[in-house]
């Protein structure tokens, strides 16, 4: 009898776990059959994580939009676990699986080649153009639109506070926190940074490193350790409420990222850009049920829907901040603005400190050529020239992001990760 009841009570459990992972469309056990089309999502973290959050609502909402059921797995190291819970998903019949994290990667790259008749769709990866297989998938969006309109916001402030007197225009100093060195990450607080030197000329920038896409204590500490160091304002690419509460606490305007801060920080918050993944999520599972061919390498865009601004709080942002935004917006859409435009930013090449090797640069600093790394490979060598018509073009030779140069007015507190 305790045989049988152990039996029973292990039989619930996996079936409360089930219910707990799946989407939309809810479980087989409420009338879903066997052929109904599946998609399985892979989360480095759960929806405590301003990033995975705004993956998993995606997933559902896509989902839901197409009459899918998704099935999500959460906090999956990027380890042997992503492979296996891959091979979980396949098992459970999906028929598209999608992986959130850069480090999932190899690990999906591996599923893909043992399971051949389901597809594998991989965001922030770098390998799929070069691995060429038929069911394996990269995905970015040009998230660097994003952080350069949220940086005008975080510029108009700054030129608020001088206006006002509440800083001089040579204390018009950001701070902000990352999570690595990592090309992402440089490509996301260097478009930042540009969108607020387009508006607040005088704009400096420092940044901290954490070592961690999600550690609400480092990321807390990092941003004291910023306002401390004289910070006006804040933003981020970390994950979780550590920085926007610091700032909450400290006063200190910011701008955040995957999502709006503003009900738990509504004296601080100004704005947040994120990516909107359901366009691409979308895409790829009916190009799977209308059996059609998935792109090695997708990029989204503000025209796609896959870059987004949340609403801005007034009570926090200068005046004519939206409208701000708004013209610079279509100037992006339509390509009179360019990010990276090379006119806009100097560099320093340090060949005793291995800075900036790869750049070419004119008497006056502005790059001329840069070969970055492109096709990945273990020595992470530069292998295509990037700069066309004046400006830096990212994510146009692959998706996910590859600017990694360091431009004047940035200084780096640690490069240790």
């Amino acid at each position: 009898m305790k045989k049988v009841l152990s039996l029973v009570l292990a039989l619930t459990m996996v079936f409360a776990f089930t219910l707990t992972f799946t989407g939309c469309g809810g479980s087989e056990e409420e009338g879903n059959s066997d052929s109904a089309m599946k998609a399985g999502f892979i989360c480095l973290h759960d929806e405590n994580s301003t990033y995975d959050k705004n993956f998993i609502d995606a997933a559902n909402a896509a989902c839901e939009e197409l009459g899918v059921e998704a099935i999500i797995k959460t906090n999956v190291p990027e380890g042997q676990e992503c492979y296996e819970a891959a091979a979980e998903l396949v098992d459970a019949g999906c028929g598209i699986v999608f992986a959130d994290s850069f480090g999932h990667e190899d690990y999906m790259i591996q599923a893909a080649k043992d399971f051949p008749d389901v597809q594998f769709c991989h965001s922030t990866g770098t390998k799929a153009h070069t691995e060429g297989l038929d069911n394996y998938h990269n995905a970015f969006a040009s998230i660097y639109q994003g952080r350069y309109l949220a940086g005008i916001a975080a510029g108009m402030k700054l030129n608020e506070m001088i206006e006002k007197g509440d800083i001089t225009a040579d204390q018009a100093k950001i701070g902000y926190v990352g999570a690595f060195t990592y090309a992402e990450v440089v490509s996301g607080y260097t478009s930042f940074f540009l969108g607020a030197r387009s508006v607040c000329e005088s704009a400096t920038m420092e940044v901290t490193f954490t070592g961690s896409w999600y550690d609400e204590t480092l990321e807390k500490e990092g941003a004291n350790k910023l306002i401390n160091d004289g910070c006006v304002l804040l933003s981020q690419h970390a994950d979780s409420m550590g920085a926007p509460t610091a700032c909450e606490n400290a006063g200190v305007p910011d701008v955040s990222y995957n999502g709006s801060t503003v009900e738990s920080c509504p004296e601080t918050f100004i704005v947040s850009s994120r990516i909107d993944w359901v366009p691409y999520y979308e895409y790829c599972i009916q190009a799977v049920q209308n059996g059609e061919t998935i792109d090695a390498d997708w990029t989204g865009d503000l025209k796609t829907g896959s870059v987004v601004l949340t609403e801005i709080n007034e009570n926090v942002a200068a005046e004519g901040t939206a409208e701000a935004i708004e013209e610079a917006t279509e100037g992006l859409k339509d390509g009179s603005i360019q990010v990276f435009d090379t006119s806009a930013f100097t560099v320093t090449v340090d060949k005793e400190k291995k800075i900036n090797l790869n750049a070419t640069v004119d008497a006056d600093g502005h790059v001329t050529e840069y070969n970055a790394d492109v096709d990945t490979d273990p020595e992470y060598k530069g292998d295509t020239n990037v700069i066309e018509d004046g400006a830096f073009m990212e994510s146009k030779f692959r998706s996910a992001p590859y600017f990694d140069l360091q431009i004047d007015g940035i200084t780096l507190l640690d490069t240790k990760f």
